[in-house]
């Protein structure tokens, strides 16, 4: 070693000069910096220097190459981390005026949760220092989306303080917290405190401190590793103590897609309002089904526009952000005639085995059988189950139509994959469910209590299924009231910035605390091109001062129809009789055009948010089309005149009879509706009576089709109508005796009797 004062050289582990006398520096074991002899923590880091030599530094002050240390230290890597710090604010003056047993009580509970928080995202608590914490993600193990975990957990820290402050009494109370993403020196074998140091960890500290409260800034390395799935808004730049520039800052608002930006919307998204207790209550119950292994089911109820789809959105970002694995499931009920039976179901089905909706028999029974293979490990469940649920989604016939032999297959598979991780189903639209679907989910709570099995149940309130949870042993039930007037104003200020006052005004009256109200009315200003965005805010280009908003929404929508070319009008409506969701093959049959020719029509409805592309790859109808909103939807099929409604309706049906036998099969029950709709729109027409044999067919086959999943109020159903549609004596009486037997099994004699 050379001393830096006369040259001389020493040997290694010294703390003076033996020539001079002088104090040699120490070097940091972590980040190399040269330390001043007797100090105890690196200057530069933090790191202890308990048993660090010092640094051999030359002549000219340069440093050399660090001599290792006399006391054995872990290894020290460098890596790519990403640092949080949070620390409270307000606590100083509430420790004051509270009881110290009190407070300790306070900042434990405030502990765990920062505890619990960080760990939910994969990161590790590195310590706390005082009421401030230090967390880590990309060690001691790294991962690709470590700085949007970060980022996640600091905005559900910082969320979750305020909840705190409120339960204790103290609304002050609150959080600030700072993430930077960067190199820094990692102790691979160290655990907790000592574990990360370096410039990285000082930055992010002092950039904690330039938060507000209830923020959250980050760096501009941090923002750009996870602008895909966070909404930022620019903070300014801010002089750093120890840094010579100002460093840029932003500020997390919030997420806006599942991890790496999936399913992000392209375009407008109105900013999580009025919900935030709602949300917080589905994420603690989903934790206590988790670790408490039960089944548990959540029902949102709301009329339409409320908000339970967002809701839903909402919840899946979050489980996407968590470190622990899940399965998630999604599945939609239909509105056509008296239902697809399971349709919610089957297409959980499908999702998790990846089927698409054009798939030939074949490769769809080689998916499935694979992910019975993958989640069922006993062979004898296998061949209980595989053909069940082949049954379900239309892949097989040859089965037993006995309900609780097919309701235990469905379950056995649901408890395999919980078995592994918790599974979430989330069924949407159940005001539409069959009545088979509602009894095979309350089967599920029942029989499935040992399992983390976590249902959520989206329904509008006037649907025989708003009852599910109350009638369900684990049932917890959240109904969406209309936002309150401050929650209006801050989501047209977050979706449209620079709003003119009177119009927001005057848009808050009409919605009457709806947000799709709302969020339809901007889409159609921007639609028609009377707002524009510039920069950070959106300005009027037209006299919006003057515009009358519809005073309903299915004015409202009308008007927006009326906005578009004639030619995205059309399309809009050929669409609307396709129903919710459908195919750009089944639209360009149904309109009479190639399918290229429709994909810029198509862009520009996607671009006006009037549709929107499936691309999640966990759902079997990716790459298919569907209404942003089923109101839009049923507004575009009321203006199509009667004539062009049965006209359509018949392309429709035909257009279905002309896949291939399984799929035909598995869509009966709507080609039935389609069938049916198209004789009563004009059932005095020259084809009447053989349109309204094909919808008898087809409702025959629907109802034959229920019966073998043992859906025996849904076949009783589609028997009755079609022996009403019936010409002929002996039909109609064959048709009504299979209607009485699916009445005995279900024990309705008295019914069953007077067939």
């Amino acid at each position: 070693m050379v001393c830096s004062k006369c040259g001389a050289e020493t040997a290694p582990g010294r703390k003076f000069c033996g020539q001079c006398g002088s104090p040699l520096a120490q070097g940091c074991p972590a980040c190399g910096f040269s330390n001043a002899s007797g100090v105890r923590f690196c200057e530069e880091c933090g790191t202890s220097l308990a048993g660090a030599a010092p640094s051999q530094v030359g002549a000219g002050g340069s440093s050399a190459a660090t001599t290792p240390p006399t006391a054995p230290v872990d290894m020290v890597e460098l890596r790519f981390v990403s640092v949080l710090f949070a620390d409270l604010v307000g606590f100083t003056s509430l420790s004051e005026s509270r009881d110290p047993e009190e407070v300790r009580e306070l900042l434990s509970r405030y502990f765990d949760l920062c505890r619990e928080r960080v760990e939910r995202y994969g990161g590790t608590v590195e310590k706390f220092i005082g009421d401030a914490v230090m967390a880590v993600w990309g060690a001691p193990v790294a991962q690709e989306d470590d700085a949007e975990r970060a980022v996640r957990a600091a905005l559900d820290l910082v969320e979750a303080v305020g909840t705190l402050g409120e339960e204790v009494g103290a609304p002050q109370l609150a959080a600030r917290a700072g993430v930077l993403t960067g190199t820094a020196a990692v102790n691979l074998g160290a655990t907790g405190q000592g574990m990360v140091a370096g410039d990285l960890v000082n930055t992010a500290s002092r950039i904690q401190t330039q938060a507000e409260q209830g923020t959250v800034l980050v760096g501009e390395s941090t923002k750009r590793a996870t602008e895909a799935a966070v909404a930022y808004a620019e903070a300014g730049s801010h002089q750093l103590k120890g840094k010579a520039e100002a460093l840029p800052l932003f500020r997390a608002l919030r997420v806006v897609a599942g991890v790496g930006g999936l399913l992000k919307s392209e375009r407008l998204e109105a900013p999580f309002v009025g919900r935030e207790r709602e949300l917080r209550l589905v994420k603690e119950v989903f934790h206590a089904c988790t670790e408490g292994r039960q089944a548990h089911l959540v029902q949102v109820t709301g009329i339409g526009g409320i908000g339970k789809s967002r809701l839903a959105w909402e919840f899946f970002k979050y489980m996407d952000g968590l470190k622990s694995g899940y399965f998630w499931h999604r599945g939609r009920c239909l509105a056509y005639g008296q239902g697809v039976t399971y349709f919610a179901l089957a297409e959980m089905v499908r999702g998790r085995a990846g089927i698409l909706e054009a798939e030939g028999r074949e490769p769809a029974l080689a998916k499935l059988r694979a992910l019975v293979e993958q989640y069922v490990p006993d062979a004898e469940d296998r061949r209980f189950v595989t053909p069940r649920l082949a049954h379900l989604i239309g892949l097989e016939e040859r089965i037993s139509p006995d309900k609780q032999d097919l309701f235990a297959a469905w379950r056995l598979f649901f408890e395999r994959l919980a078995d592994q991780s918790p599974a979430v189903m989330v069924f949407e639209d159940m005001q539409w469910a069959d009545p088979s679907l509602l009894e095979f989910i309350g089967y599920l709570m029942e029989w499935s209590r040992a399992y983390p099995l976590f249902v959520v149940s989206l329904v509008r309130p006037d649907a025989s299924a708003a009852g599910l949870a109350a009638s369900s042993r684990n049932g917890t039930s959240i109904h969406l009231e209309p936002l309150s007037r401050a929650a209006m104003e801050s989501l047209l200020k977050g979706l449209v910035p620079g709003l003119p006052e009177p119009l927001a005004d005057r848009i808050r009256q009409r919605a009457e605390g709806i947000p799709l109200y709302a969020v339809e009315t901007v889409r159609m200003l921007l639609d028609r091109g009377l707002l524009v965005e510039e920069g950070a805010a959106y300005r009027p280009t037209g006299e919006i001062d003057t515009l009358e908003v519809p005073e309903t929404l299915q004015a409202l929508i009308g008007a927006r129809l009326d906005g578009m070319s004639a030619e995205e009008r059309q399309l809009t409506q050929d669409a609307s009789v396709l129903g919710k969701t459908f195919a750009p093959e089944a639209l360009a049959t149904l309109c009479g055009r190639d399918q290229p020719e429709l994909q810029p029509m198509l862009a520009a409805l996607v671009a006006k948010e009037v549709l929107s592309v499936q691309a999640d790859p966990r759902s079997p109808e990716r790459g298919q089309y569907g209404f942003l909103q089923d109101l839009v939807r049923t507004v575009a099929y009321e203006t199509l005149s009667k004539r062009e409604r049965r006209a359509k309706h018949l392309a429709v049906a035909s257009y279905l009879e002309r896949g291939s036998p399984s799929e035909a099969e598995e869509v009966v029950e709507v080609m039935a509706s389609h069938y049916l709709e198209a004789w009563r729109l004009d059932p005095d027409a020259a084809d009447a009576d053989q349109i309204k044999g094909r919808a008898r067919e087809m409702l025959v086959r629907a109802a034959e089709r229920a019966a073998g999943l043992a859906a025996a109020e849904e076949a009783e159903a589609a028997f009755d109508q079609a022996a009403e549609l019936s010409e002929s004596d002996l039909e109609r009486a064959a048709l009504t005796e299979r209607s009485g037997e699916m009445a005995e099994l279900r024990g309705r004699m008295d019914a069953a009797g007077a067939r």
